[in-house]
């Protein structure tokens, strides 16, 4: 459901996710201000949608009701949101900041504080779908924060989205992502596992995916990776770079709260072997290659 009311906003973080999710705000009628490190990124969106390119992320905010970050990991936001130039340092009181960086809980919790200090809202809202998702629109959207800058900031990101979530206060959303992420990390390796067993069984591997798929071992990776990792086409995708990104975080998290994640921390190394094979931007699904015969890669 996209909004109705135009508002302004500003998008920072011009990357795979956060190109398309920007260009659905212009589409749905909102004032767009866009702000990217590489400054070619942001003159080719505005070339390709109706908005404004910033010079800073101070200046992509300014006068915006709602201010989007889409950036690496901690230390990026950190750099865009803090300092003269900084996103916060013209952020009015009474605007809110949603953060879709896959980032830690800390950070969200800091963030929020340094919000709450200026009179600004605040929301982490890490998303699920991948860059596909972000294309065409139906991300999945867990959210941290008040409910009164949720209920605001939802009917925008609805704009991007077939699911937006208030899972609880600051620091849920990227809580939950961390949940999808470890789900994600365990589903793939089985799927990998199953896969591999098959084609050494002799099955026809496509004919097995069309049958279990229908039961209780389906699953979004399966209905759309499962073809591909048969035909080792990796060249796509979520990248094993930012998987371990994301595990890193996971793992760190698990270490303070206690959480025991015994196959999550085997995958992440599995993930580690692809990076040392050059992998590194092939797509998580590429877990499969480490069981194949070395000459397949």
């Amino acid at each position: 459901m996209e909004s109705t009311v135009p508002v302004d906003v500003a998008f920072i973080g011009l990357g795979v996710m956060g190109f398309p999710m920007a260009g659905h705000l212009a589409a749905a009628g909102h004032r767009v201000t866009v702000f990217n490190r590489t400054a070619s990124v942001a003159q080719r969106w505005s070339g390709e949608h109706q908005g404004r390119v910033a010079t800073t992320p101070a200046d992509a905010a300014d006068s915006a009701a709602i201010v989007f970050m889409c950036v690496g990991a901690d230390d990026d936001v950190r750099a865009v949101a803090y300092g003269d130039d900084g996103a916060l340092a013209a952020m009015g009181e009474g605007s809110i900041l949603v953060d879709h960086t896959t980032a830690s809980a800390d950070l969200a919790r800091e963030l929020a504080a340094a919000c709450a200090e200026q009179g600004i809202g605040f929301i982490d809202a890490p998303v699920s779908g991948g860059e596909a998702g972000a294309q065409n629109g139906v991300l999945t959207v867990m959210c941290g924060g008040a409910a009164e800058h949720f209920e605001r900031a939802r009917p925008v990101m609805d704009c991007y989205a077939r699911a937006v979530t208030l899972i609880g206060p600051a620091g849920s959303g990227q809580l939950t992502k961390m949940v999808n992420q470890i789900c994600i990390a365990g589903l793939v390796q089985a799927l990998s596992e199953g896969l591999e067993f098959g084609r050494r069984a002799g099955l026809d591997l496509d004919a097995v995916l069309d049958t279990i798929s229908q039961g209780a071992a389906g699953s979004w990776q399966m209905s759309n990776r499962g073809t591909t990792m048969v035909a080792d086409e990796f060249d796509f995708g979520f990248a094993v770079d930012w998987m371990r990104k994301d595990l890193g975080i996971v793992l760190s998290e698990a270490q303070r709260n206690g959480a025991p994640l015994p196959v999550t921390a085997v995958v992440d190394q599995f993930y580690k072997r692809i990076q040392e094979l050059g992998g590194g931007r092939w797509d998580t699904s590429s877990l499969i290659a480490l069981l194949r015969p070395l000459e397949s890669h």
